[in-house]
């Protein structure tokens, strides 16, 4: 199956990079600048592409600044918030429609490729906070895909009942270089260990009983 991979160069995204590769289907990854205080995540996805061979798309979305206005992810006035996802404070890291306008531009680049769909690493530790990982939106969007071209579209979510942990231990099996992987959203030079997708990355890979190698703040 050729796919195209909307790749963060985050935890989960490339764990979903590498189980799809050891699948043998045909990748190629599209990744995103719009305006995130973690930009760096970028670079990690590009050597991640690099070392794999896997062609490797970054589009600029930074043009379009007010669609993404109001997060803490790219709001340079609001604070990154700490704890877990499940705190209210985690809705402000909320991107407006992220993944809609990312998937959106994943499946045409997949139509022009003659690609058979797209893939991305919504999983179910997202669904309480982000209204564009749940089960419901990615069944809209696979319905979608079947009509937004004259041949269907897939939008393949495999880690969607996974647990983070679970994604860990995945990835674990298959060799992942997790050291490789950027979470943190606050944007320093080592994860702070304290916003949302720290802690989950955390605790994440001490419920899987796998060795964190991120160096944290």
């Amino acid at each position: 199956m050729s796919l195209v991979v909307i790749y963060s160069g985050g935890l989960d995204s490339t764990v979903l990079l590498y189980q799809l590769r050891s699948a043998g289907q045909s990748l190629h990854c599209l990744s995103f600048n719009y305006g995130q205080k973690h930009l760096r995540e970028l670079n990690f996805a590009h050597d991640n592409c690099l070392a794999l061979g896997i062609p490797h798309l970054i589009g600029d979305l930074t043009g379009l600044a007010p669609v993404f206005a109001g997060s803490a992810l790219t709001d340079r006035e609001l604070v990154v918030p700490e704890g877990h996802y499940q705190d209210q404070s985690m809705r402000s890291t909320v991107v407006p429609n992220r993944n809609m306008i990312m998937l959106s531009l994943a499946l045409g680049w997949a139509v022009s490729l003659q690609a058979e769909g797209v893939a991305y690493a919504a999983h179910a530790g997202d669904h309480a906070i982000y209204p564009d990982c749940r089960p419901n939106f990615v069944r809209g969007m696979q319905e979608v895909a079947k009509l937004c071209d004259y041949q269907q579209l897939e939008v393949v979510v495999p880690f969607m009942t996974m647990s983070k942990a679970e994604i860990v231990a995945l990835g674990a099996d298959l060799g992942v270089p997790f050291i490789n992987t950027w979470s943190c959203y606050v944007g320093g030079e080592l994860h702070c260990g304290k916003c949302g997708t720290c802690v989950e990355r955390r605790e994440a890979f001490v419920v899987a009983g796998v060795v964190d190698p991120t160096r944290y703040q």
